[in-house]
């Protein structure tokens, strides 16, 4: 009857700490994320679901040397595999979070030793006990202790649970963070290559104009001698061939910078990049197929991150809002207690504890509170950041879709002007030497020839870098 009363005592207590601090729990300020985004890229895409995003890089980039630096980047890019370590922690976060809502069972064996004053309460005490039929109990009396013990605390609002729900969201979330760095490792390697190669091109377009000029200048050089053309004229052309020979220093020194932008990436020191320069003109990416915006919520790591971190910051809130309420925990052991080893396991010398514990926050909640409005901030801030990362995914396709058009229209244009330029230098040498033009002319159309064939490098070069951000804004690079 007794203990009856004790736990019908012990939950009328449980229950009217539940009332107190239950009823006044806050209301949670969250907030709906907002995923609605238009069905069509505008005029730059059509409603077909093809889209170029689901490729692999391998097949995406068709190039031998292009693909050995990525696998190479892949193994041993720092960066990346500082990443790989977060994801080991974050998952080793989900079993430590897992341990806590089950039972805590430990093993323990403990021996001490204990002399009483005897001029105290229990000197005087044990003064007048007895061990059995007389025999006084040893002075100083050791202390033997072999036994189990548990603890559980009772995950009645689901705290622990939620806490180890929102723990293997954000392992999820690392994941998705790896995959979003490796499409931006991909883009970076494959930008870098395209760039490595245009700058051979420009550096052969230099060395070749300068064969050009320089077989001009002799001719100058001869008009000189028979007077027909100034020295003014000879100084003028001659500063053009050494700006033009100038140039040439600045591309090598570019290459070198650009080899070692990959080489860092790739994880390596200082070497030179293989690769196949002479027909960078001729590259000619897959087409593009940019699906529907909606693909992007699916395809786009940084957006599938945003998403798992949102749904984490909910379940943080409901951790935060479960510290108002009571915890309630069970403690347990059983094991063996004497001061004499020989008796250490006599039936006598067994001893066995069970207790229960329902604790609640009633005075001084300032600490839960702030946790508990954090979490709130938290939430809010994560359904900015996912909305956030739709419209960024969005823009990016919508940019680089434009940028690929106006290249690829600008690559046809400016491919007309070098040919009609590159004919002008051959009619203008040729009516240079039949005195029919002035040095001038034959001065200009090589200047304008060379500028309108290193525009065209370049042009190429944003155009093939414009086809690789819109692979990598669709969400490929990973797979």
């Amino acid at each position: 009857m007794k203990q009856y009363n004790a736990f019908n005592l012990f939950v009328f207590w449980g229950l009217t700490l539940s009332v107190l601090t239950g009823c006044k729990v806050f209301k949670e300020t969250t907030k709906i994320e907002n995923v609605c985004s238009p069905n069509t890229y505008g005029a730059l895409s059509s409603t077909d679901t093809l889209n170029t995003g689901r490729y692999n890089w391998q097949f995406y980039f068709d190039d031998a040397n292009l693909t050995l630096l990525v696998d190479s980047a892949l193994a041993h890019n720092q960066e990346l595999n500082i990443v790989l370590q977060d994801i080991i922690i974050h998952r080793n976060e989900v079993r430590q979070r897992k341990g806590e809502y089950l039972p805590f069972v430990q093993g323990g064996l403990a021996a001490g030793l204990e002399k009483t004053a005897k001029y105290t309460r229990m000197g005087a005490v044990e003064e007048n006990l007895n061990m059995k039929d007389g025999v006084p109990f040893p002075e100083p009396l050791s202390d033997l202790e072999l036994g189990i013990y548990a603890s559980w605390e009772l995950d009645i609002w689901h705290k622990l649970r939620n806490a180890r729900k929102s723990a293997f969201l954000l392992y999820l979330g690392s994941v998705e963070g790896k995959n979003f760095l490796i499409t931006h490792l991909v883009s970076e390697l494959a930008e870098s290559y395209y760039e490595l190669m245009a700058l051979d091109n420009i550096l052969k377009i230099i060395e070749d104009n300068i064969v050009i000029q320089n077989n001009a200048f002799q001719i100058l050089k001869q008009q000189k001698e028979a007077a027909k053309v100034t020295q003014l004229a000879v100084n003028r052309f001659e500063a053009q061939v050494l700006n033009t020979v100038n140039l040439q220093y600045v591309i090598r020194q570019k290459i070198v910078e650009t080899e070692n932008k990959i080489n860092l990436l790739v994880g390596r020191y200082p070497q030179e990049v293989k690769r196949s320069s002479s027909g960078f003109k001729d590259i000619n990416l897959p087409f593009m197929y940019p699906g529907i915006p909606s693909q992007l919520l699916e395809n786009r790591p940084d957006i599938r991150k945003a998403e798992l971190e949102l749904i984490a910051s909910k379940l943080d809130v409901k951790v935060a809002k479960a510290n108002f309420y009571p915890n309630l925990s069970i403690r347990s052991g059983i094991g063996f207690q004497a001061f004499n080893p020989i008796l250490l396991f006599h039936p006598h010398s067994l001893m066995y504890s069970f207790a229960g514990d329902l604790i609640t926050p009633l005075v001084n909640r300032s600490a839960i509170k702030a946790i508990y409005y954090n979490a709130n901030a938290r939430q809010i801030q994560a359904v900015y950041n996912y909305e956030r990362s739709i419209l960024n995914a969005f823009m990016d396709v919508y940019t680089q879709l434009s940028k690929t058009n106006i290249y690829s229209s600008s690559f046809k244009t400016k491919s007309k002007e070098v040919d009609l330029l590159m004919k002008s230098i051959d009619i203008s040498n040729s009516l240079f030497n039949s005195a029919r033009a002035d040095y001038i002319e034959v001065l200009l159309t090589q200047r304008d020839a060379l500028d309108a064939q290193m525009e065209l490098v370049d042009i190429k070069l944003n155009q093939l870098k414009a086809k690789v951000g819109v692979y990598i804004a669709l969400g490929g690079g990973w797979r």
